[in-house]
């Protein structure tokens, strides 16, 4: 964010932060309007193209018409309790836990910040969950046969993040674009949340550059389809990952004794580990 906030001003028109999208206006036409609030005042600008990448709480997707949009949404029978510790990572890889406890993720911010996650149930509170419970709770979900073991330090930031899937189609209307969580959200499992964005805005770039380099518009017409291709198989990977290693809090024996052996098929096929492999790592770009 600081590298593209100091190039913005460096090359770019003012940034203005604190200010309060109201509207897009006349996205059908050749000019939309986008209608903010700064500093106290409202102000229109006037756009050739609009991007909402104003996340999965913006107003952008609002201004899709009803009548041609469709939502798709699933929503997870748990959460996950994330935690900032000032301590270095317990090891350098990335640790999925999958146990009778539940879900645990062993993951890094930097060299001397850890970021961990427990899953919970909905509606958990991050108070009820004082230090001591949580590293108790890790060091329990992670107790397994290895040469590492779980380090502790102080706990920075605790936050609960229910588990979701949500995608609107389509993701253009006339001028009006979306990207990012603005058009697709899904749960963190998979580790797609940012790169489906990252994604989004490289097919975006491809699309404005050709617009401005030869005036075709055939990229941008194809922009929903492109991105959304990409979006279900990342959902569907997500929803796979999710579903393979959290404990269902409905679930029977038939559901652990499938989980588990999905998991062994992963570890023991080299074509399945092969297959979690290529969409883990991210499926290419289909342009």
């Amino acid at each position: 964010m600081k590298d593209l906030v100091a190039l913005q001003l460096a090359e770019g028109p003012p940034l203005l932060f604190e200010a309060e999208v109201l509207a897009v206006e006349k996205p059908e036409s050749e000019a939309p309007v986008v209608r903010f609030r700064h500093e106290g005042r409202e102000q229109a600008l006037d756009c050739d193209w609009v991007v909402g990448c104003d996340g999965s709480h913006g107003i952008a997707r609002d201004s899709f018409p009803a009548a041609t949009s469709r939502t798709y949404t699933h929503d997870y029978p748990y959460s996950w309790l994330g935690i900032l510790a000032e301590v270095p990572p317990s090891c350098d890889e990335l640790i999925y836990a999958r146990g009778d406890r539940g879900f645990a993720l062993h993951s890094m911010r930097s060299p001397s910040v850890s970021r961990l996650y427990l899953q919970v149930p909905n509606g958990t509170d991050p108070d009820d969950w004082p230090d001591d419970r949580i590293w108790d709770e890790l060091a329990a979900r992670f107790a397994i046969d290895a040469d590492w073991t779980l380090s502790r330090g102080p706990i920075t930031a605790k936050s609960v993040t229910p588990m979701r899937s949500h995608l609107h189609e389509p993701m253009r209307h006339g001028r009006l674009l979306l990207a990012g969580d603005a058009a697709h959200i899904v749960p963190p499992t998979g580790a797609k949340g940012l790169n489906l964005a990252v994604s989004d805005v490289r097919v975006l770039a491809r699309a404005f550059s050709e617009l401005h380099r030869t005036g075709a518009e055939q990229l941008l017409d194809r922009y929903s389809q492109l991105c959304l291709a990409r979006v279900w198989q990342a959902t569907r990977f997500s929803y796979d990952m999710t579903r393979m290693l959290h404990v269902r809090p409905d679930g029977d024996a038939f559901d652990d004794r499938l989980q588990r052996a999905r998991l062994r098929r992963i570890t023991a096929s080299r074509h399945a580990a092969a297959e979690l492999a290529a969409n883990y790592t991210g499926l290419p770009l289909t342009l």
